[in-house]
């Protein structure tokens, strides 16, 4: 019991994220694609339907394939214990879920014909919110105009590929975690 002790959970949210989200991935693996379609995807469906509002948030924990969920998952938990960190657990989980319910409504407005699932909106809200965190004095960091560049000008060139990834929610998602750095500059958890 003691090696236990050594352990320590050192970001609540980011790490019971990935849990939920790896959670997710073996239910949808075990109901034969069941569990992203009906809780785990977002797409257009009408005003009335309760599981449209619930899926607007649960579209962010399903994954399609194991390389999907590993690529997405590395990342958050590369970047997210910083930030929970630096702006509080509390803080990141209504960033994580604004983020969630924007990227899902902008999907069902613009493609509504296609479902959305997948933490790379999350992923990106986070990249461009590390790239900014540093900023002091009201000094843009140059890291944030070259990430800002690098990946949301890439997924704006990438958007006119067809290739099944929601560039669209790429860049909400960054435009989401510039904001947030943006306006929670300076602050701590």
């Amino acid at each position: 019991m003691k090696f236990l002790q050594k352990f320590h959970y050192n970001s609540p949210v980011i790490l019971t994220f990935a849990l939920i989200c790896l959670f997710a991935y073996w239910l949808n693996r075990l109901t034969g694609g069941w569990a992203n379609l009906h809780l785990f995807s977002t797409y257009r469906a009408g005003l009335t339907n309760p599981m449209m509002y619930l899926r607007l948030f649960g579209h962010v924990l399903g994954h399609v394939s194991w390389a999907h969920f590993m690529n997405n998952i590395l990342m958050i938990l590369l970047l997210g214990p910083m930030l929970e960190e630096k702006y509080g657990s509390k803080t990141l989980i209504e960033m994580i879920a604004i983020t969630a319910v924007v990227t899902g409504v902008a999907h069902n407005l613009l493609q509504p014909h296609a479902a959305l699932l997948g933490a790379s909106g999350i992923v990106y809200m986070l990249i461009v919110l590390s790239s900014i965190a540093s900023m002091k004095d009201n000094r843009i960091p140059i890291t944030f105009l070259l990430i800002s560049i690098i990946y949301i000008g890439g997924e704006i060139l990438d958007g006119f590929q067809k290739d099944n990834i929601s560039h669209m929610t790429h860049i909400i998602g960054g435009v989401c975690g510039g904001f947030y750095g943006l306006v929670l500059r300076g602050r701590k958890g």
